[in-house]
């Protein structure tokens, strides 16, 4: 029986990270700016015929089962499988193989492109139609609602739809705006782009709650903060879209000073060294990605100076990784026999 894989981008968010988590947006409104990677979340699933369930980490050598769905006990990955299926009335049983190119807790939407792996590779399997908007909305209520992880909207859009957009979030509809960006561009922020790993991960719900709560209590250092960002990421684009990377690089230093006014948290001792180390040696723009505290770094470098920045933060324990930029979001398809 032929296997139905299924793999989702993860995202690098440029701008306005964190005026997508609720309730901000459904208030005041929430737009980001973000690209996806081709870094991945992938699933596979294969259709059994005893009714049984197996769900295993192909990139940890873990495995759990076969028992009945409602019977396997666990929480993680394993909880999107159970909230996927029970969404599609799965009755049968199967096979879930599922893989991450980099973990859950890095700030690159791991958990939400593996959610959103999962929609595709059951509506694959179910022959379910889908738009690219209802994948987005099911994957935001499966991992928020079902599973309970907090967070914003924006990951589950960028993983779905895939390559540079502009999502707004607003009451009643979130909006995925294609950006028509000139391949020299893309070509040259690929060039000098780095991915640097601080070699930690966190948890951001501490973060993200703090936030809400400043939010909710109308805290005005965190409410200038938001719309601030929200500024710079309509400058982003602009800039993306003419082609001028050295603004694109600046404005991620002021996106990277407006994030931190959030959260105490947002940064540690650890990314203030490595942004410090990085900018010395030639990037000149920076910040981390996702809620803060730890994970994935994106420096933008002085064109020849990769390799020096490269070589500043891995002396202080950083990893460093090239970008390159997925066009095309979630895939789906079956393996041969």
């Amino acid at each position: 029986m032929s296997k139905i894989r299924a793999r989702a981008p993860l995202r690098v968010s440029y701008a306005g990270g964190g005026t997508d988590v609720p309730p901000y947006p459904g208030l005041k409104g929430g737009v980001v700016l973000s690209s996806t990677i081709q870094n991945y979340a992938y699933c596979s699933i294969t259709p059994r015929s005893d009714g049984m369930v197996t769900v295993s980490r192909e990139d940890q050598d873990v495995s759990i089962g076969p028992e009945r769905l409602g019977d396997l006990k666990g929480s993680g990955e394993l909880e999107f499988v159970r909230a996927v299926a029970k969404r599609f009335a799965v009755e049968q049983g199967f096979d879930a193989d599922l893989r991450y190119d980099a973990l859950p807790g890095t700030g690159l939407g791991s958990s939400s492109a593996l959610c959103v792996a999962l929609i595709g590779a059951f509506r694959e399997w179910k022959s379910t139609s889908m738009t690219d908007y209802e994948i987005a909305n099911l994957a935001y209520d499966v991992e928020r609602k079902d599973v309970g992880i907090p967070g914003g909207l924006q990951d589950q859009y960028a993983s779905t739809f895939g390559g540079f957009n502009l999502i707004e979030f607003k009451k009643d509809s979130n909006i995925v705006n294609p950006l028509r960006i000139k391949r020299e561009t893309l070509n040259e922020l690929e060039y000098s782009s780095l991915l640097c790993f601080t070699g930690t991960t966190r948890r951001s719900g501490g973060i993200l709650q703090r936030q809400i709560v400043s939010y909710e209590h109308k805290d005005s250092k965190v409410m200038e903060a938001l719309e601030r960002m929200k500024e710079l990421t309509l400058e982003m684009k602009d800039s993306l879209l003419t082609g001028n990377l050295t603004e694109f690089a600046r404005l991620l230093n002021s996106e990277w000073v407006a994030k931190k006014a959030l959260d105490s948290a947002i940064s540690t001792n650890e990314v203030d060294r490595l942004l410090h180390a990085a900018r010395e040696s030639g990037a000149i723009g920076g910040k981390l990605l996702g809620a803060g505290g730890g994970g994935f770094l994106f420096l933008y470098c002085e064109p020849g100076k990769q390799v020096h920045v490269e070589k500043a933060v891995e002396s202080l324990g950083g990893k460093a990784f090239p970008v390159r930029f997925d066009l095309q979001g979630l895939q789906t398809w079956r393996s041969p026999k």
